[in-house]
């Protein structure tokens, strides 16, 4: 998965840096500076409407407790000018999820969305004293649906919107044209060309958790892929032949086996998409967990209720690069704000 992103403005020039910072859910040490208005997506701000169609069926609904925690440590002598924290909330996602309840614990926010849709809360923690924590709390219920879907038709009208290249996603880089094109030679429907390119990432890549920030077009060097990787090859190889497909990055619940997540599957913190495939709409899929010949069908048109989305979009603009929060304080030459803790506890509760 990307990394998240701690930054600081400092007074003589408005840069961004990343705190390096890494935990078992899923974080990408890195640092790197940018100035701040420069800071932006590459994105469409088109959606589409979502919703079930007689192709697609619900077959059970699982319902999850889910406790996002965010700890933020002031290390320095004095309390920043201006901290903020924007945290990207779980929401309603029809017809994969709907979110029942939210408890945010500190009343001091104000919701946000974006171009995509995310909502995200973003907190003002200017009043941070040195020496003192300050602990971010949010509580879900969240229901998430089985999805599976009928692909005998599949021929239709195929909407022109996530069709474009974008950061990390390089659908007009003439590799990825070249190789759409060769997987796609023969397939009589988009659901064969797309499924080719699900099993072409099965096939080829080879799975390594790099904690870099990487993209479609990496995915032809040999520096491994995880699941950001094979998400965006999948939907740059979509986009490069006119089908829709969109990214998501959420967390799959990985049951303990052991006492031990098997973390070889995939991380807490994960990425995943969908197609929109004609005559049955936007389909699921999972290229990461489909990797291996025995779970490819499992994960092919098929949305299994351990997934539970927090954002739609390979660079959402409030996060500024980063994934599911993203933090920003100054002055930095005398302030130093830590986040030494920043997990995710799901507990599966009963199911419908």
């Amino acid at each position: 998965m990307q990394y998240k992103q701690t930054a600081q403005l400092y007074s003589s020039f408005y840069a961004i840096k990343e705190d390096v910072i890494s935990y078992n859910s899923g974080m990408r040490p890195h640092w790197f500076f940018t100035f701040v208005f420069i800071l932006t997506a590459c994105s469409s701000t088109t959606t589409m409407q979502d919703g079930i169609s007689s192709s697609v069926k619900v077959v059970k609904t699982q319902i999850y407790e889910i406790k996002q925690t965010i700890t933020l440590v002031n290390t320095g002598n004095r309390k920043p000018e201006k901290q903020n924290l924007w945290v990207a909330l779980i929401h309603d996602f029809p017809p994969y999820q709907s979110v029942t309840s939210r408890d945010i614990s500190s009343t001091k926010y104000t919701l946000i969305t974006d171009e995509y849709g995310n909502q995200y809360a973003e907190f003002d923690l200017s009043n941070h004293p040195p020496g003192t924590t300050i602990e971010v709390k949010i509580l879900y219920k969240v229901s998430v649906n089985e999805l599976v879907y009928d692909l005998s038709t599949c021929t239709g009208h195929l909407p022109d919107e996530f069709t474009q290249p974008e950061l990390h996603i390089e659908s007009a880089n003439p590799q990825i044209i070249s190789l759409a094109s060769k997987l796609s030679k023969g397939k009589r429907t988009v659901c064969e060309q797309v499924r080719a390119f699900y099993d072409y990432a099965g096939d080829e890549l080879h799975y390594a958790y790099n904690r870099q920030d990487w993209g479609a077009q990496a995915t032809f060097g040999l520096m491994g892929s995880d699941c950001s990787e094979y998400a965006s090859l999948v939907i740059a190889l979509s986009r490069a032949e006119g089908i829709p497909a969109r990214y998501y990055e959420g967390l799959l619940y990985l049951e303990e086996k052991g006492g031990n997540k098997d973390q070889q599957i995939a991380q807490t913190e994960h990425a995943w998409m969908d197609a929109y495939l004609p005559g049955i709409g936007w389909t699921a899929m999972d290229p990461t967990m489909g990797r291996w010949v025995a779970n490819r069908e499992f994960y092919f048109a098929h949305y299994t209720p351990d997934h539970i989305i927090v954002t739609t979009g390979r660079n959402p603009s409030t996060l500024r690069g980063a994934s599911y929060w993203t933090h920003i304080y100054w002055p930095g030459n005398s302030t130093t704000i830590r986040i030494p803790k920043a997990e995710w506890e799901i507990t599966p509760l009963e199911k419908e």
